[in-house]
């Protein structure tokens, strides 16, 4: 299973509770680059935090659910002091990283930077809320945490076998 908003390639490292590093390259082929900006294609800034974020996601998804055995399904709210240094241009390999500096019951901050041959060109403090909306169902509750489980394990070769995902792969 892929989606298609799907912007993190894979997944180097994940630490739970601590750090995850990831990497993305933009195609020129991306339909958005004709209009961003013709002559000059640079991958929106938008795109890289929402790179980062979806990294993000997966380590709190992962930190949560080894630590109380529930998937959170993290929602952005909030982003502190984003910098954009330079542009990203296509196919450049875009290293995504996550440091969680808060992990509380409801929600968590996450330090991202985006770096481009060792240089941060994007960086930000992403906050996150879970479980916003409950879900009554609790087989609805388990589809759903098996297919981001699915998507976690596609990213990440290092990801480890666990016995409440069994039918995720």
């Amino acid at each position: 299973m892929v989606s298609r908003w799907l912007l993190v390639d894979r997944i180097e490292t994940l630490e739970p509770g601590e750090f995850a590093r990831g990497f993305k390259s933009f195609s020129p082929e991306e339909r958005f680059f004709a209009d961003h900006f013709p002559g000059f294609p640079v991958v929106p800034g938008v795109l890289l935090l929402e790179a980062l974020a979806q990294l993000a996601g997966k380590l709190i998804g992962y930190s949560v659910r080894l630590d109380r055995g529930d998937w959170p399904f993290p929602i952005i709210t909030m982003m502190n002091g984003v910098k954009f240094r330079r542009f990203v241009r296509p196919d450049e390999q875009v290293q995504l990283e996550a440091r969680l500096t808060a992990l509380r019951d409801e929600m968590a901050d996450v330090r991202v930077r985006a770096k481009v041959d060792g240089r941060v060109v994007t960086q930000a403090d992403q906050i996150f809320v879970f479980n916003a909306v409950p879900l009554d169902d609790p087989r609805e509750l388990l589809r759903l945490e098996r297919i981001e489980f699915g998507y976690l394990k596609q990213l990440w070769p290092g990801c480890p076998d666990h016995p409440w995902v069994q039918g995720s792969t």
